[in-house]
């Protein structure tokens, strides 16, 4: 992928770049080809992935079920797969329109 997502039909693939063990949840401003996210929980056997799920599926409006991770769920470089986004958080649309 050129960018730090794509379409695959109603699916939004994301290529990101998470920080474990951040201040605060937020989702942040493209870096090359990667979406940083950064989330508080501390990378620990991937949980901090899997906190990172369940952050995503509130502010695209799906349940953690419709979010794969396609790899990356023990590293910082990740790539996700979020099926039929109900809606995209504004540091996302303004770069998919």
């Amino acid at each position: 992928m050129k960018s730090f997502y794509a379409w695959d039909g109603d699916t939004l693939v994301l290529n990101v770049l998470g920080t474990p063990g951040a201040k605060r949840d937020t989702i942040g401003k493209p870096k090359g080809n990667q979406l940083k996210i950064s989330v508080t929980a501390h990378p620990v056997a991937g949980k901090a992935t899997d906190y990172m799920v369940r952050f995503l599926a509130k502010e695209f409006g799906v349940t953690t079920k419709d979010i794969e991770v396609v790899f990356g769920r023990m590293n910082i470089n990740k790539q996700l797969r979020i099926k039929a986004p109900k809606t995209l958080p504004r540091s996302i649309a303004k770069h998919t329109n």
